[in-house]
């Protein structure tokens, strides 16, 4: 069955909240047992919207739902981070469900421009990250849902987060475009949170904060289980942060995670798997990865948002410890590089501590190129967050500290000129016990 959002109210104007009508339609699909809530060409302005079983919302042409920023129209989260001023609350989303889509192409854009200002914190380079000015939901947020798909849409100009799925099984999100702030802070593409069995494919990320980032957060996993047995492949990302990204909320286990076959444009990590509370990340193979990864300016140490996190690595792992904390880290393992090909300002970076030991790591089939592509200086370590945060490192090609069982086979790394100062040699290993390296060289 076809539920129209126009028989049920919906003007379409831009300036009429079209949200009660489009919710009408949503209950009345579900009651009838589930369909199509239809969304004609047309600029509609909502507050939120809740799914609800067995429902599609379908986008077509030309349909852009607009994103109320009146905190009276928008829902709360009901999670924990509900609690957080001016970081909570969603535009469309759903709750312990099953069988809903968003398909179409349409949009759904969350105005995030007007809730961002620049104050020109790195003075007048233009990269660093905005500085937040309003009110800024979630543009999506699903919970608990069994059997979730989002196919085709536009998700745009997203204030917080963008795609965020937490305790979900049976997802699907393919040929999704986000396209975001290129400067917006925590303006995440996909977040996976404590889902089972997920693949994205076929998707297209612009954005500021990270492009697809796995993670385990406190509240969901405590209530949801790990996170685990996920694919991505075949996507195109841009961020001033990680493209591919594990952590840095790791409260319980990630494991099982397949990255292949993507575009890392110019983003400033490219692959980074960041444990940081406990538990164990683990089972993860990155493969057929190709791009460029570089430096950002910061915002000149500002309270909010004062730094993009990661200074050009092409690949990155990091266990261990939060400020202040005392807790180890835990342990990542059984990590598979191979067929990458990069170009880099930093480190390939793999470093855990004396009680959170890296474990079974192999890069094979590497290619990394060394090219000046930023507009700042190489010579900076970046562990963010941690106690020893960015601090002055020399780059070496290849750094690994505190690592059990690391094979690198068949690596080329090529230094262009004009080669920068801190770049320094192939390979700094410390600490580190069964490693194995065959044709490594530079070219």
């Amino acid at each position: 069955m076809e539920f129209n959002v126009r028989q049920y109210g919906a003007v379409a104007d831009g300036v009429t909240n079209d949200g009660p009508a489009i919710q009408r339609a949503v209950d009345d699909c579900t009651a009838a047992g589930g369909g199509r809530v239809l969304v004609p060409a047309g600029r509609y302005l909502c507050g939120t919207v809740k799914l609800k079983d067995n429902v599609e919302l379908h986008l077509e042409m030309g349909a852009v739902l607009l994103a109320s920023l009146n905190p009276a129209d928008i829902a709360m989260t009901e999670s924990p981070d509900s609690t957080v001023a001016n970081r909570s609350g969603y535009f469309i989303g759903a709750y312990h469900v099953k069988n809903i889509a968003i398909t179409g192409h349409g949009e759904i854009n969350g105005q995030g421009e007007k809730v961002t200002v620049d104050d020109d914190a790195d003075h007048g380079v233009g990269e660093c990250p905005l500085n937040s000015d309003g009110f800024r939901p979630r543009l999506t947020y699903f919970e608990d849902i069994t059997n979730l798909t989002v196919q085709d849409v536009t998700l745009a100009n997203s204030a917080l987060w963008t795609l965020h799925m937490a305790g979900c099984r049976h997802v699907v999100v393919q040929g999704v475009k986000i396209f975001n702030n290129p400067r917006g802070a925590n303006n995440d593409g996909i977040d996976p949170d404590s889902c089972q069995d997920v693949v994205v494919s076929d998707c297209i990320i612009e954005t500021g904060d990270d492009a697809i980032v796995v993670k385990a957060t406190k509240a969901m996993t405590t209530q949801y289980g790990p996170m685990e047995n996920m694919v991505i492949k075949g996507c195109v990302l841009a961020s001033h942060d990680s493209a591919l990204k594990i952590g840095t909320e790791t409260h319980g286990d990630i494991r099982n995670i397949v990255m292949s076959d993507c575009v890392v444009k110019d983003c400033s990590r490219g692959i980074g798997i960041l444990l940081r509370d406990g538990h164990v990340i683990e089972n993860v193979q990155i493969h057929h990865i190709v791009g460029s990864v570089r430096q950002y300016h910061s915002a000149n140490g500002r309270s909010f948002a004062p730094d993009w996190w990661g200074k050009g690595e092409p690949m990155y792992l990091s266990a261990t410890h939060r400020k202040g904390s005392d807790v180890a880290a835990g342990t990542i393992r059984n990590i598979t590089f191979d067929n990458i090909q990069m170009k880099a300002e930093s480190s390939t970076f793999f470093r855990g501590e004396a009680d959170s030991v890296i474990e079974n790591i192999t890069v094979r089939n590497a290619d990394i190129e060394y090219v000046k592509m930023g507009t700042q200086p190489a010579g900076l370590f970046d562990e963010q967050p941690s106690e020893r945060n960015v601090y002055p490192h020399e780059i070496p090609a290849f750094f690994a500290k505190y690592v059990k069982g690391l094979t690198l086979d068949n690596i080329s790394v090529h230094w262009t000129e004009p080669r920068e100062a801190a770049w320094t040699g192939l390979l700094q290993l410390e600490d580190c016990s069964k490693v194995r390296i065959n044709r490594v060289e530079e070219i």
